[in-house]
């Protein structure tokens, strides 16, 4: 692995971390930050979408649902 590819799986942790973060403290325009112009993986979407229902954030659970999965 690369330094460069070491770099880009640090930021995407970090980010993945922030995002639950924000669903955790019913931040909705930070995630909305954190999720534009982005998509996700089913696997990684569908445990945000768990963590936001378990808030009880109707918002936050809409902004999950309007995210792109990608295959």
């Amino acid at each position: 692995m690369t330094s460069e590819q070491t770099e880009q799986n640090s930021r995407s942790f970090m980010r993945y971390e922030a995002l639950k973060t924000a669903i955790a403290n019913n931040e909705e325009l930070r995630l909305k930050e954190l999720l534009a112009q982005h998509s996700m993986q089913p696997l990684e979407k569908g445990y945000l979408l768990d963590l936001a229902k378990l808030n009880n954030n109707r918002a936050i659970v809409a902004i999950l649902e309007a995210v792109p999965v990608t295959a």
